[in-house]
């Protein structure tokens, strides 16, 4: 969901990713939305009863049983661990209208492109024309998805990488900071993009790919 009206929200996960959406959510408070950001759920039980950035860690996932009627967004993954945040979703078992869809207020997007519940843009992102970006999909600071993309589930797209049209990205991907896809390109589900490489053959699935032109590494 958006917000249209103040609405509780809670940030699973405490990392880098999770303070950049509260940076985020505070960006959309200030033009207007109503957020009222409650805290982040992380399970490490060294945060618990911190404040990061001035918002108090309330604890582990568990707590959401007595949250239900509070927003959620997943924000976990690096390069290293980009499969976390399909098991958190997993095994939260929420039904879709939970999750916030969480845009920074100087991303664009399209009126002909679409974004998933639990998704987070950030700043300057770019949408042009016909974007279909999936559920629980991070896309960071100045990413640009061109016309016809089509961006999978759980995806996480870093700062500065640039897709060309019509790119299909499986789901669970990950593209390396800088990265550039030729278009007509597809990137299969898990597979990793190292950062600055430039895609311009289709990577299978669960493969690590990298450099200039981009090549096969190993399987992720």
């Amino acid at each position: 969901m958006t917000a249209s009206a103040e609405h509780e929200l809670v940030v699973i996960g405490a990392g880098g990713f999770g303070r950049e959406t509260v940076e985020a959510v505070r960006a959309l408070n200030a033009v207007g939305a109503c957020w009222r950001l409650a805290g982040y759920l992380d399970d490490d039980p060294a945060r618990h009863g911190t404040a990061i950035d001035g918002v108090p860690v309330l604890g582990g996932t568990g707590e959401l049983g007595s949250m239900p009627d509070t927003s959620v967004v997943v924000c976990t993954g690096r390069p290293d661990n980009y499969h976390s945040r399909p098991r958190i979703v997993e095994a939260l078992g929420l039904p879709p209208e939970r999750y916030a869809t969480i845009i920074h207020p100087s991303a664009s997007v399209a009126t002909t492109s679409g974004v998933g519940p639990g998704t987070v843009l950030l700043a300057h992102a770019v949408l042009t024309a016909a974007v279909t970006v999936g559920s629980h999909v991070a896309v960071m600071p100045h990413v640009v998805l061109t016309h016809d993309d089509i961006v999978g589930d759980f995806t996480t797209i870093a700062s500065g990488a640039c897709l060309g049209g019509n790119v299909r990205v499986g789901p669970c991907a990950y593209i390396g900071a800088g990265a550039l896809v030729r278009e007509d390109r597809s990137i299969g589900s898990c597979a990793l993009v190292g950062m600055g490489a430039v895609v311009t053959r289709d990577i299978p699935p669960g493969e690590v790919w990298a450099g200039v032109p981009a090549r096969r590494i190993r399987p992720t």
